[in-house]
């Protein structure tokens, strides 16, 4: 009788465990819906402000950084950035106090709350990254009751934050698996599973099921057109590497006297970073703020021009925004940047689609900048759901990956996490052997 009480005690705590686990799949997805809608009346709230001059953003967008900068660093610290690299450092720190303090629910809010007024200023920055911090934070409250599983939860939430956010199951999966573990725990596939379930359907019964760029069928049989792949693929590793390695530069610090004043000064100098974002604004047009979806996405759809200057600008305003401190991700702008690099081909291969371009673009600068491949293609795929088109997007991953790793040795986000760990006097507990920091 006592081994029978015994056997249904623990057939109930495991059932317990598993609903709060699908709860918190819930919760990331009612977060992820918050989030996409909060995004978007935000660029929109900055939109109005421009129509009644394009001039406001010059004192507004400065302002702006300043102010968010000093909710990110003295009310809601830890939640500067994309985020990624908490979750990173969250999951690799043996210091409980420090993992929880990267993936609080106090962090989540602040990154949420942040995020949007970050959009609302003008930033060159996305959502989707935010998500993937949120997303830890709240399985890792959901499983507060096993604190062994933890760093498993972290790690659902956060690929359940990336498939939440794209409507992209398989690339929250692959996510997970590539760049938030860099290793596949056979114990945590299931929970990675059920989170990404659990937090797609609920975005999925409140926003529909979607594609994020919409479908597109753009081929490219195999033909001379396919010069195209290692010219753009090359290209977009330059630049993605060369993002990163200036990102990670400025996280450990500049030398000299210009490092010391940064340093010194963090708050005039996301003030500063504010005024370049609104200086490429006002070059562009307008069409550097903001997450760059609806840019992206015309590009892809042929339904606007492409101009030669928007992934430039685009990706000064993301360096600037990336650099200053403000929370924000780096998925969305740098979808566009690609998407722009890619366009700007347009006309120079013959019986090349632009969509197909654009689609290379993509994969290529998202490639660079965070040295994860295998995501890349998956996520363009997924979004578009151009399957067509499968083989030139791994090809094209394959290049960018090598060109940026001989710009840049380490993918962006784990030597962020590097660097915060290092700060905290941690380091860590590593999933993969440490790459060197580029020199």
């Amino acid at each position: 009788m006592q081994r029978l009480r015994g056997a249904t005690q623990d057939a109930f705590g495991v059932w317990r465990h598993r609903l709060l686990f699908l709860a918190g799949g819930v919760g990331v997805g009612l977060a992820a819906v918050l989030m996409a809608w909060l995004a978007d009346a935000a660029q929109g709230g900055f939109r109005q402000v421009l129509a009644l001059s394009p001039l406001v953003a010059l004192g507004l967008t400065p302002l702006g950084f300043a102010l968010c900068a000093w909710l990110a660093r003295d009310v809601f610290p830890n939640a500067q950035g994309s985020g990624i690299p908490q979750v990173i450092a969250a999951r690799q720190t043996r210091q409980v106090a420090l993992r929880r303090s990267l993936v609080s629910l106090k962090v989540a809010i602040g990154k949420i709350v942040v995020m949007s007024l970050g959009l609302l200023f003008g930033a060159s920055t996305g959502r989707e990254g935010p998500t993937v911090q949120v997303g830890a934070a709240i399985m890792a409250a959901a499983g507060h009751l096993t604190p062994e599983r933890v760093p498993g939860l972290i790690l659902a939430g956060g690929a359940a934050g990336v498939a939440a956010a794209f409507n992209t199951p398989l690339a929250g999966i692959v996510f997970g698996i590539e760049e938030l573990g860099r290793a596949y725990e056979a114990r945590t596939g299931g929970l990675i599973v059920a989170a990404i379930v659990a937090a797609g359907l609920t975005a999925m019964a409140l926003t529909g099921n979607y594609t994020y760029f919409g479908t597109s069928d753009a081929a490219l049989p195999f033909s001379p057109g396919w010069i195209a792949i290692p010219v753009i693929g090359a290209l977009g590793g330059l630049a993605g590497g060369g993002f990163a390695r200036i990102v990670i530069l400025f996280a450990r610090g500049l030398p000299g006297r210009l490092g010391a004043a940064i340093a010194r000064h963090p708050i005039a100098f996301a003030a500063a970073c504010g005024l370049g974002v609104a200086l490429c604004g006002l070059i562009s047009g307008g069409a550097v703020y903001g997450t760059g979806y609806e840019e992206a996405r015309a590009l892809l759809h042929g339904t606007a021009a492409s101009h030669v200057d928007f992934a430039p600008l685009k990706f000064l305003a993301t360096l600037f925004s990336a650099i200053s401190g403000i929370p924000g991700g780096l998925f969305a702008p740098s979808l566009s940047i690609g998407a722009g690099l890619g366009a700007a081909f347009q006309g120079w291969f013959s019986g090349v689609p632009v969509a197909a371009l654009v689609l290379i673009g993509m994969v290529a600068y998202l490639t660079g900048a965070l040295q994860a491949p295998i995501t890349a293609f998956v996520i363009v795929t997924e979004m578009t759901q151009d399957h067509a088109l499968m083989i030139p997007l791994m090809v094209a991953a394959l290049i960018a990956d090598a060109v940026s790793k001989a710009v840049c040795r380490e993918g962006l986000y784990h030597a962020l996490a590097h660097i915060l760990l290092e700060r905290h006097g941690t380091e860590g507990r590593p999933s993969a052997p440490a790459s060197p920091m580029p020199s």
